[in-house]
């Protein structure tokens, strides 16, 4: 019984608080008093409440632009954006502090947040992947331009996990090539054709061996399906790729049909 009492008590006494503070807040929107907007909002954001940090945050960027406390709404209105989850804005911030404050030393963390922000934005891989490269760039940038900052490990894989999604994509775009087969023309040479830009462009990317296989078998599918004029050449190719790939992945799990390939090819060109 006591402790429902003391439950309920304390319920009541949260909702007066709430309450209160709801009071509090729409005061303060009401009121012109663009320094007690400041005050409140950096309250507000030291406290946790980066909603309303925003909110009076925000309306003061512009005015206070030139002044002391310049930097220091842009810097706490963007962060207060990211915490809420719009990262677009934040992203537009962090990038107009380090055009609008070059010398601050602050301009460090906000090239990394401006990364972290379209990170954040970075969509499921078959959706239009602007966002993802953003925060190559982005990240890449601060890497350059702060190659000492102790957070250059974490931008350098973050950068990576992106880099990494932009070539499985190019690995699935590869695949459907494939896949289409000699449908409307040789797709196999369209695979052979993303999968080797996919490399260059991403030479390290941990879907390496994936992409060189489909660049095998894409070759040997396109010898096999091949004019007879053709399969000489077609089929030398293969056998040139199977040795490129078996030297580099020797215990590949692709390295019983990679060795099907290779003998159907030196059978042909016996």
């Amino acid at each position: 019984m006591l402790g429902k009492v003391i439950r309920h008590i304390t319920a009541i006494a949260f909702l007066a608080m709430t309450i209160s503070s709801c009071s509090e807040y729409q005061a303060i929107l009401k009121s012109n008093d663009k320094e007690l907007w400041y005050k409140k909002g950096m309250e507000y954001f030291n406290s946790g409440d980066f909603l309303r940090a925003a909110n009076l945050l925000g309306p003061l960027v512009t005015p206070y632009t030139n002044s002391s406390k310049g930097d220091t709404i842009v810097m706490t209105y963007a962060k207060s954006l990211m915490l809420i989850g719009d990262y677009y804005s934040a992203s537009h911030y962090f990038q107009n502090y380090v055009k609008t404050y070059p010398s601050s030393e602050n301009c460090e963390e906000c090239q990394f947040l401006c990364g972290k922000c379209f990170y954040e934005m970075s969509p499921k891989i078959l959706l239009d992947q602007t966002y993802t490269e953003n925060a190559i760039n982005e990240f890449q940038t601060f890497i350059n331009i702060y190659p000492s900052s102790d957070k250059v490990a974490e931008a350098e894989t973050l950068m990576k996990e992106m880099q990494d999604k932009l070539a499985y994509k190019s690995y699935l775009t590869a695949k459907l090539y494939f896949d289409l087969g000699d449908y409307m023309g040789n797709n196999y040479r369209s695979a052979v054709i993303v999968a080797q830009n996919c490399l260059k462009k991403y030479p390290d990317t941990k879907h390496r061996e994936e992409l060189s296989f489909l660049i095998l078998e894409a070759k040997y599918m396109q010898a096999e399906k091949s004019v007879e004029s053709k399969m000489e050449d077609r089929y030398r190719d293969t056998v040139d790729e199977y040795y490129t790939f078996v030297k580099e992945f020797p215990e590949s799990e692709h390295r019983k049909d990679a060795d099907r390939f290779f003998k159907k090819a030196q059978r042909f060109l016996e």
